[in-house]
């Protein structure tokens, strides 16, 4: 095996990527990936000894690349002030303005990567290791979700965070899976309006059912 090489790993997690949305799951072998990437043969391999462990490096890419967005658009937000809203946004503003943005960058430039997400969403209902594995990584994109949303303000309750991220991927598939100049910040807006409003009802819900 060679010593670690996240840039490397990288590299092939996105070719794997370009090759998930132009033919599907099947065409990724290690030896395909490592053709797109302009890598020697073999190279594929001997960082990920078997299919379904490229098919999981390339899940994890995916995730780390949604989150790298979101801290980025935390860095760049307008962050509510608690105490006093005027001149600024309150917490469901921002959240609107917030999941807005994501989709409008997700669907439009980034698509390919949920595309190939959903493609091994798929794939994973046919190998409970690879199902095991990208649930693994939607647990860890929750929790980081919840921290994302404490760091940059938001009063959003952890039970709203999963009925927010089911409604987001609906709309993210939808947005993905359609004409790529429909992904307008009009089309977006009311998207986002509806992802956190039915999240805020249900983390409500929830609350109301533990007690």
């Amino acid at each position: 095996m060679p010593p670690p090489n996240e840039q490397r790993r990288a590299q092939l997690a996105d070719a794997a990527i370009e090759l998930l949305v132009e033919s599907g799951v099947h065409g990724v072998t290690h030896r395909a990936v490592d053709r797109r990437a302009g890598l020697p043969a073999g190279t594929a391999s001997n960082y990920f000894r078997s299919r379904e462990a490229l098919l999981v490096a390339t899940a994890r890419r995916v995730i780390e690349q949604h989150q790298a967005d979101m801290a980025q658009a935390a860095r760049s937000a307008t962050v509510p002030d608690p105490a006093a809203h005027a001149g600024g946004l309150d917490g469901r503003a921002l959240a609107i303005e917030l999941i807005a943005g994501s989709l409008l960058l997700a669907g439009g430039p980034h698509r390919n990567r949920y595309l190939a997400i959903y493609e091994l969403r798929l794939e994973s209902l046919r190998r409970p290791a690879l199902s095991a594995a990208i649930d693994e990584l939607m647990a860890a994109m929750a929790a980081f979700t919840g921290d994302h949303h404490a760091e940059v303000g938001l009063a959003i309750p952890p039970a709203a965070i999963p009925a927010l991220l089911v409604m987001y991927g609906g709309a993210l598939f939808a947005l993905v899976t359609g004409p790529v100049e429909l992904v307008t910040p009009e089309a977006v807006r009311p998207l986002a309006v509806a992802v956190v409003d039915g999240g805020l009802a249900a983390g409500r819900d929830a609350g109301v059912s533990a007690q």
